[in-house]
Order: C-alpha cells, then structure tokens, then sequence
C-alpha cells in the first residue's frame, strides 16, 4: 500500500489518463470508487462506457454523477477510500449543456478539494494544446476547460501530465511516492 494524495491526472485523448490514474489508485489499498461524469447518450458513447467498466476490471463501486460533482465527493470521498472522477471535461461539458455557469461550479468543486481529507484522483483533458476550435461554443468550451484545469492544479497537491501513456509529473508532493 503506498500513500496517495489528491492528483490531478491531464493529457489529450487516448494518451493513457485513465489507465495511469486507476493503476495510481489500485497501488494504494484503499476502496475504490469511480465517480463517472459520462451520460450514455448513444450507442457509441454506451460503448465506451461499456468498455472503460470491463478495463477496469472488477473491485471498482461505479457512482454515475454527470452534474452534481460535488455533491457526489462529499458524499463518497470518506475515510478508507479514493474517489476517481473520470472525467472533468465530461463534467464541463454536461455544465455548459444544463446552461449553469461552470465558473461558479469549478470554484465549488476547488473549495471542496482544498479541504478534503480523503484522496481525489481527477482525469481532465487538456484541450487548450490543438487547433483553435472554428466556432464560438467551441472556443468558449475550450476556454473554460483551460480555466477549470488551472484552478484545480492550484489548489491539488499532484498534477501529472500523459502523453503516450508515459507521465510527467508536473507537481508532486512529497505524500505520494513512486
């Protein structure tokens, strides 16, 4: 069992966050818990869903929370636990989709983990690396994940960035070992 500390887990599509973020988990012997952001809208995106639960394989309790973010970690982020939110672009998106203001959100979302007591690992895409989007909702959905991913990697004591599967860690304190 190794100690684990809040992490923020960042990189592109596919490069590999959520599998580093539930190995990170699994090495610490605590329960886990997947707090999923995605709403299975069709069939490709039931899918997904469909093969993210059999990668991971068995052990895992699945909450699936694609508004009250939040809400969910009070409830789930106790002792003996780690809570994975996989993902906070999801989450982004499904805010911007329901018209609440995702500013107001994130900043909810960082004071609950500036206090938490209990480790978070949250996957997030960075988005802001590509072309600029050609529309003004995509400008503004890219703007508000750059946003969102700074404030959670300021107030979190670990970000790690995948690129290729392979991490870099950009802050690490000294709670989480190798």
């Amino acid at each position: 069992m190794t100690a684990l500390a809040t992490t923020l887990v960042l990189g592109g599509a596919r490069s590999g966050k959520s599998a580093f973020a539930e190995k990170l988990i699994g090495d610490s012997g605590l329960a886990r818990i997947y707090l999923a952001t995605a709403a299975a809208g069709d069939d490709e995106m039931k899918a997904r869903i469909a093969h993210h639960r059999v990668q991971r394989g068995e052990g895992w309790t699945t909450i699936e929370e694609p508004l009250a973010l939040v809400d969910a970690l009070t409830r789930e982020a106790i002792h003996g636990r780690v809570v994975l939110v996989d993902c906070l672009t999801l989450w982004l998106s499904n805010l911007m989709l329901a018209e609440r203001d995702p500013d107001i959100e994130a900043r909810r979302l960082t004071r609950f983990l500036a206090v938490a007591k209990y480790p978070v690992v949250l996957v997030s895409n960075e988005v802001g690396l590509g072309l600029v989007p050609d529309t003004p909702l995509g400008r503004r959905f890219r703007d508000a994940q750059g946003r969102l991913n700074q404030i959670v990697a300021a107030c979190v004591p670990n970000v790690v960035f995948i690129a290729a599967g392979l991490p870099l860690w950009l802050k690490r304190s000294s709670l989480q070992e190798s």
